[in-house]
């Protein structure tokens, strides 16, 4: 028979999945293997239904051959095999799927589960080859034929010699050239690996020609032998019942597929049944991955079509919050050519993303009610991620979020939650207090934090730079607003208590003026304060961005230089306070001096840098010294 031609529009098709569609060449034994696979299904299904007692079940086998020297690959199935028509047909038209038309001519029918498109998948064939040739017997056919092609000048079909029903589908593998190494798809070693990361799943037997090892009987000496093994395991894990699967087994399969060294944290099984169907199995690791905050760290899960691996690291699955999260999906009804330029688009994946992220959600929260200390042990490892979470966004997650989030209490001496937080709530107190610095101990020492804690309010110790930031954006808990305990509206005084100051400061103001030019007016204002119990002096800012922010914000790459509004605050009770308004009386040249002394050692306080300490060590010298 002559050459057939392709159609121009398959022609260009071809040229597209050749050069565009797949990336990674390897795929198209995936992609060939799932064909076996549905071939067999196929035959399996009419066998039940027309009652065909000679189709055995466990005959079924794919078999894979290599021949270096030829520089072949060769996919054998004893499956249904095609007639010369439907070669014609399917191999004929890019795009033209036997399997999706069988299933859709028996879609309401139970039992049926195909893989993939049968059409454009097995063209990816030529991405490593340069000739194909399919021999099929179809099983209602005495007859075998051939069908020949080098691409897209066309193809062949012919009659040919095969005693048994079924395809055989054989590569002549591409020569090296300096971009591609084909020759590593005639390598043993690297076709197990492929069929174990993609085929694994393959619900039959995946036969090839191995190399052992052997040492001779009586001697110390080895020698090679070959043996014909089953190179895939065949039954999924996840699409057992979760109630026959042991932990250990959860946890051998995270170690092996994971590449972990430790056992996970939490294992997620779940199994959806509906309008979508697909099962998952979810991982929350015991430790954070060494490049989880580097741009080498991809997040994502496996994603399979019914056991066969489309995308190793599916990011669409997962909320970046999440990004730790390992483990994968399958769904029989997704296609095994979808790209990923469709999965950005296609409703079914983003419904099963939804539900994932919520079913991690709610595991995350039972954890915390029902076992504190493993949540705390997530919480160390991964609580950073929830935090960018809830502030990322525009905050647009923030009520997903805040019941996840732990923060130190004063009270305490441990995490705690924000609802724990405010069940604990004094009747008299309006708003949830917290301080930010770089340790518990260090903020601890904050002369803004004695107050608060006098008058019997508990607080919550920010030490990660992004903390200030989530409760920012979160704003408020069950109607009770966050407040700095470095800010300047706390509001802590009675009415009598403000007016007092109020007058304080008015009667003071040229004081106050002569210390803020003293400074270079760093500070919006200086002012006396009762937030101060028994400190001196302390910084307090004004309006939505504090000092701690500004100091995140500073050390980003590329950011400009961001100043709080700050207020230098004395405390009127202390007899520091005595000592500047004599001063202000009888020397105001060193009333500067302590000017510039108060400021610099509130900004110390505040783990803030001061422009010249040479300067300020020696005024302290100077004022320590004064009446030797």
């Amino acid at each position: 028979m002559g050459t057939k031609q392709f159609k121009a529009e398959s022609k260009r098709l071809l040229d597209l999945m050749i050069n565009s569609i797949y990336t990674n060449k390897e795929i198209f034994l995936r992609e060939l293997i799932s064909n076996s696979s549905d071939a067999i299904d196929k035959l399996y299904y009419h066998s039940l239904t027309d009652k065909n007692e000679n189709v055995i079940k466990n005959d079924f086998k794919i078999k894979i051959d290599l021949d270096k020297e030829n520089r072949t690959i060769t996919i054998e199935d004893n499956g249904c095999g095609m007639t010369e028509e439907e070669l014609d047909k399917n191999l004929g038209t890019i795009a033209k799927s036997g399997s999706l038309a069988f299933k859709e001519e028996n879609e309401k029918k139970e039992d049926i589960d195909i893989i993939g498109q049968f059409g454009v998948g097995f063209y990816s064939a030529f991405m490593v080859s340069d000739l194909v040739t399919v021999e099929s017997k179809s099983e209602n056919s005495e007859q075998g034929y051939k069908w020949i092609s080098k691409g897209v000048e066309g193809y062949s079909i012919e009659p040919c010699e095969k005693a048994e029903n079924g395809t055989k589908i054989t590569l002549h593998i591409k020569e090296d050239s300096e971009e591609e190494k084909y020759s590593q798809f005639l390598d043993s070693y690297t076709i197990q690996e492929i069929v174990k990361r993609y085929s694994d799943y393959i619900r039959y037997p995946i036969q090839m020609e191995v190399e052992h090892s052997k040492k001779k009987e009586g001697t110390e000496e080895y020698e090679t032998i070959k043996e014909i093994e089953t190179i895939n395991s065949m039954k999924p894990l996840w699409k057992n019942n979760k109630k026959d699967i042991k932990e250990e087994e959860y946890n051998n399969f995270y170690t092996e597929k994971f590449h972990d060294y430790e056992k996970p944290l939490k294992v997620i099984h779940t199994s959806v049944e509906g309008q979508y169907n697909y099962n998952a199995l979810l991982y929350i690791p015991k430790h954070l991955p060494y490049d989880y905050y580097t741009s080498e760290y991809e997040k994502g899960l496996q994603l399979y079509s019914n056991g066969v691996l489309i995308m190793d690291k599916c990011a669409e699955l997962l909320p970046d919050y999440f990004g730790f999260v390992k483990g994968l999906v399958d769904s029989e009804d997704l296609s095994l050519n979808i790209s990923r330029e469709m999965l950005q688009h296609d409703r079914q994946l983003r419904i099963i993303a939804k539900n994932l992220e919520n079913k991690i959600r709610t595991e995350l929260e039972n954890m915390l009610k029902s076992d504190r200390t493993k949540y705390e042990e997530f919480f160390k490892n991964f609580g950073l991620q929830l935090k960018y979470g809830t502030y990322s966004d525009y905050g647009m997650n923030k009520d997903k979020l805040q019941d996840l989030l732990l923060f130190y209490s004063s009270t305490e001496k441990k995490l705690v939650t924000l609802k724990e937080y405010v069940l604990r709530m004094k009747e008299d107190q309006k708003d949830i207090y917290y301080a930010c610095g770089e340790t518990i101990d260090k903020i601890d020492l904050l002369p803004q934090v004695e107050t608060i804690k006098d008058k019997g309010f508990e607080i919550l110790y920010l030490t990660d730079n992004v903390d200030e930031f989530a409760l920012q954006v979160i704003m408020n808990y069950e109607e009770k607003a966050f407040k700095n305990v470095s800010a300047d509206n706390l509001e802590l005084d009675t009415e009598e208590e403000k007016e007092e100051l109020k007058k304080a400061n008015e009667d003071n103001k040229d004081m106050f003026n002569i210390m803020k030019e003293a400074i270079n007016n760093e500070v919006q204002e200086v002012r006396f304060t009762h937030r101060l119990k028994n400190h001196p002096v302390c910084l307090s800012s004004e309006g939505a961005v504090s000092i701690d922010m500004v100091k995140t914000l500073n050390t980003m790459p590329n950011s400009q230089e961001i100043k709080a509004l700050t207020i230098l605050e004395i405390n009127e009770n202390h007899l520091i306070t005595e000592k500047l308004k004599k001063l202000y009386k009888e020397n105001k040249e060193e009333l500067k001096k302590y000017a510039q002394i108060l400021y610099n050692g509130a900004r110390l306080i505040e783990g803030l840098t001061i422009e010249n300490p040479t300067e300020f060590n020696n005024l302290v010298c100077e004022i320590m010294t004064k009446n030797i």
